[in-house]
């Protein structure tokens, strides 16, 4: 089973780099499922209701959010109707949304993602401890299927590496999100579970996680909140490949990194749409 983590599609660059990089990586490497990171999609914090059709569209079978997953009033509304899209599992019960699913990826096999957030650094969104919910979470997932992907949705690092060697052994793979920065340090561990601190993002790589440098580098002088601006500078597809032996522990995890087209004409007053990417930023 090969399983395909885009790491963190961040604005219209972002969901331009998986139209154009992802179909032909997709068919090249024999990818039999998809999972993304969507939490800065829409207007680089969140997700709109018709940018995750788009997104699933494209060609991803899960998206994963985290702590921007209710920014956008219109993902609020409609989440409990799109069972691809799933929030922390580690957040209030009433919350609404799944937290976790079992989809099915071909030929009779399924494979099974959480998300689970951390507990440091996140003002606006507090959830229970990942570490509780953890095995009870992955003990159920495996009764279903060996395949058990974890995004973890955090800010710490210590609380990354001290997570990944809690699963270790119980699934198959733990890959870190929210830092925007692919960090150097994917293994497998000892017992059989592929991590990385940080898959990286999808889309402008030339930029602030993403976002137009001016518009935060402002936000830092001035104190005042910037919902920032899309930044379009040397656009990437990132993520990590891994591979899952049939018993469900990983053989291999690899960094992705691919280099997308540069837009010539953003800013020159073109209609976007010329670019291919989906131009709706409902919720924002």
């Amino acid at each position: 089973m090969k399983v395909l983590y885009v790491a963190e599609i961040v604005g219209k660059a972002g969901i331009y780099s998986l139209k154009k990089a992802l179909p032909e990586l997709r068919r090249s490497r024999g990818i039999d499922f998809v999972v993304a990171c969507a939490d800065g999609a829409t207007g680089g914090a969140g997700l709109g209701r018709n940018h995750a059709a788009y997104i699933r569209k494209i060609g991803v079978d899960a998206l994963t959010m985290g702590e921007c997953v209710f920014y956008k009033k219109d993902l609020v509304e409609n989440i409990g109707h799109l069972p691809y899209v799933l929030r922390p599992a580690n957040l209030s019960a009433s919350a609404p949304g799944w937290g976790s699913r079992v989809f099915q990826a071909g030929e009779g096999r399924k494979v099974a993602v959480a998300v689970l957030l951390g507990q440091s650094g996140f003002d606006r969104m507090h959830a229970d401890s990942p570490f509780t919910l953890l095995p009870e979470l992955l003990e159920r997932l495996r009764r279903e299927t060996p395949y058990v992907l974890v995004d973890f949705h955090a800010s710490a690092t210590a609380e990354k590496l001290s997570l990944f060697r809690f699963a270790d052994g119980k699934c198959s793979a733990v890959i870190g999100s929210h830092g925007r920065v692919q960090t150097a340090d994917e293994k497998v561990l000892p017992g059989g579970t592929a991590v990385i601190c940080d898959a990286g993002r999808t889309g402008s790589i030339d930029s602030v996680g993403g976002c137009e440098p001016v518009s935060r580098v402002n936000e830092f002088l001035t104190g005042i909140p910037d919902w920032t601006k899309d930044a379009w500078a040397r656009p990437e597809l990132q993520g990590v490949l891994i591979d899952m032996a049939d018993g469900g522990t990983a053989s291999s995890i690899e960094r992705i990194r691919i280099v997308c087209p540069e837009v010539q004409d953003v800013g020159n007053g073109k209609n976007p749409e010329d670019r291919g990417e989906d131009t709706n930023d409902s919720g924002r």
